[in-house]
This record gives structure tokens, sequence and C-alpha cells, in this order.
């Protein structure tokens, strides 16, 4: 995707050299473009567990790299062992991470110490290319349910919660590919943006990344959502997902689930956007076999945001004494889910649709 005309990806091997990596600092977006070089595997896990990269389709091209970083530095079984054990306890529930962990052990576990540095960025940069295609796949399977609504020059509006663009993913995005798509086409489209409160990616990332594409979008309150769903002001929503099970069940940043139910309740088309990667086979039930990140009450309690002399300020907004929870992520239940849009098609959010379209990893 473009930002200011200028072509980027979420994540690349420097320019200057063949083996650091650059990433972009989402946690200065919007307020700075900061491009970050990462020369160390340790540099890349703190990147993935405080944020600099997140969605999780890109949490597993980091950690790929990460591997790349530490085959680099010594290609020995402990230090491969190692990578993967430290990069692996980064984030627990987006499922991509351990996805692409696994991927890059199977390639270099059969490798001598001296070719792994090499095979390992071959095979990180496979993961990533291979990522853009399947996400720009999404979009054009998505891109009919937009269509659909558009008739006629109609204007289409699509809900999103937090940030599931081309910054959670190396290109294209999960849940925004469509919606690219569609304005691509030319289709009046108009995105809904849930702030998505605690870290407020939709507000900080999906409303920068829509801008700098040029796509109409409107910020609103995460409580507004069900509002405009009552008012027909919304024709569908469509969200991504860090872990779907076996069966359809759906884990996305906290605040789905009420999305869902106010879908439900208002007949409004619920669509989850993924690459295959997001799905973990091995569990079928979602509540309770997908581990919910539990993350600092300090992004509960503070804010960070531009002050009216221009300046970047972080301030708290709750009382000195009062403590915070902090869940990172909720579960939908398939039986709220309308259907899945995948790199293969659009399939139903149950476990029949699933193994029907794949054969090989059910």
């Amino acid at each position: 995707m473009k930002i200011d005309g200028t072509r980027f990806r979420t994540i690349w091997v420097d320019e200057t050299d063949s083996w650091s990596v650059r990433i972009i600092d989402q946690t200065k977006l919007p307020w700075a473009l900061d491009l970050v070089r990462i020369t160390t595997m340790e540099a890349m896990a703190h990147a993935i567990k405080a944020m600099l990269v997140r969605g999780a389709p890109l949490i597993g091209a980091a950690a790929a790299y990460g591997v790349a970083l530490a085959m680099r530095a010594d290609g020995t079984d402990a230090s491969l062992r190692h990578a993967v054990a430290v990069l692996g306890a980064t984030r627990p529930t987006a499922i991509n991470l351990l996805w692409a962990l696994q991927r890059m052990e199977a390639v270099l576990k059969p490798l001598g110490s001296q070719a792994r540095g090499e095979a390992a960025y071959q095979e990180a940069a496979k993961i990533c290319d291979e990522d853009a295609a399947t996400n720009e796949m999404i979009g054009t399977h998505g891109l009919p349910l937009i269509a659909a609504k558009g008739k006629h020059g109609r204007r289409v509006n699509v809900l999103t919660h937090c940030n599931a663009g081309w910054l959670a993913t190396v290109d294209w995005g999960t849940a925004l590919a469509p919606i690219y798509k569609a304005h691509d086409a030319g289709i009046d489209v108009h995105v809904w943006v849930e702030e998505t409160r605690p870290r407020n990616q939709g507000a900080s990332l999906t409303a920068y990344e829509l801008g700098k594409h040029g796509v109409a979008h409107t910020v609103i309150a995460d409580n507004a959502g069900g509002h405009l769903m009552q008012r027909g002001d919304v024709d569908l929503v469509i969200v991504g997902t860090d872990r779907v099970t076996r069966t359809g069940d759906v884990a996305n940043k906290i605040g789905t689930y009420l999305k869902a139910l106010a879908a439900k309740d208002n007949g409004v088309p619920f669509w989850v956007a993924l690459p295959s990667s997001t799905i973990d086979w091995t569990i079928s039930d979602g509540l309770s076999d997908i581990p919910i990140e539990e993350r600092a009450g300090t992004e509960v309690t503070m804010m960070t945001g531009r002050a009216l002399d221009g300046s970047i300020a972080t301030v708290r907004i709750v009382p000195k004494d009062s403590p915070a929870a902090n869940p990172a992520f909720d579960v939908t239940p398939a039986r709220l889910v309308s259907g899945l849009i995948t790199e293969r098609g659009l399939c139903g959010a149950d476990a029949v649709a699933l193994s029907q379209m794949f054969r090989e990893a059910a």
C-alpha cells in the first residue's frame, strides 16, 4: 500500500544491507512515521511484545525474521530453540506467531548450522510474500459482499473494529482488503472506524491508513456501533481475527463480541476476514481453548495524544488509586458469524465448511 505516494510494506530487509530488518513503529502512528532498524532477535521480540508491530499476520512475519536474525548470529540447535522459545512467548493469542515459528523450525532443523542463516532469510521472505498475496486474495473474495450492497451507485457503509488493514499484515490487510478493492473499483464505500479502546488502534491506525489511501471514513466511539446499526446506517461489519477454532469461533480485539451481538440483533451481516494461517486446527471451543492475553492496566488508565500546542503527551485519565483490568481479546461464537472471508473464498463459520475448504490442513 502507499503512504503519501510511497509504496510500503510493514516489514522488509534493510535496503542498505542484506540482513537487518526494518519495521514501522506503529506506536508512533499517526503522529510520526518512524522506520526502526532491527538487528537482533531480542530486539524483534521486544518489537512484538511492545506492539511496535502488531496484527496476527504481521506478528508471524516478524517472528520469522526474528529467527533469521538469530540464525545469522548463531546457527546452532541451541540458538534455534532459544529463538523459538523467546519469540513464542511474546504474544499468546495470535496463532500466526506459533504457525510461523513452527514453519521456520521445520525448514531449518534438517540443515547444518552454516546453512541456516541464508535459509532463514529466504523462508521469512517467502512468508511475507505469501502473506501479501493471500491478503490480496481475501480482498478479491470479499469485494462482492461490498459490491452487492453498492448497486446503482449507492454508498456502502462498512463498520470495522480495531485495525485489520495493511498495518496489521505485510500488505493489503484482512478486513480492510475488500474495502481497498471496492474503493479502487470505484464503489462508493464508507467505513465506520471504531476507536478501539484501550490502545485506540482504530482511531490511530485504521483511520491513518484509510486516509492515506483516500477511503472515506468516520471515527466513532466504540459504543456507537450498535446505535448506528439500529438506525440502518451499517450495511455490513467486517473484522479481522487473531485465532479461529476449527469450529468457527473467532478471537479478536476486545469489543468484537459486542459488535457481533448488535449485528445479530439488527440483521447486519457480520463477516470475519482471515488467512488460513489464523485457523487453529487443534482446538474446537474458543471460550475454553483460546488463551486471552492480559495486558498492562496502564493501557487503560493512560492515553497518548497530541496536545493543543502540538506536543505529544501521555496523560492519566482515571483516578490515581483506581486499578484497571485489560483483557486484550474476546471470543465471538461461531453462531454470531455470518461467514469467513479467506484466500480461497467465502466460507461458513463451522467445522464442516472449514474442513471442506482446507482439506489438507483439517
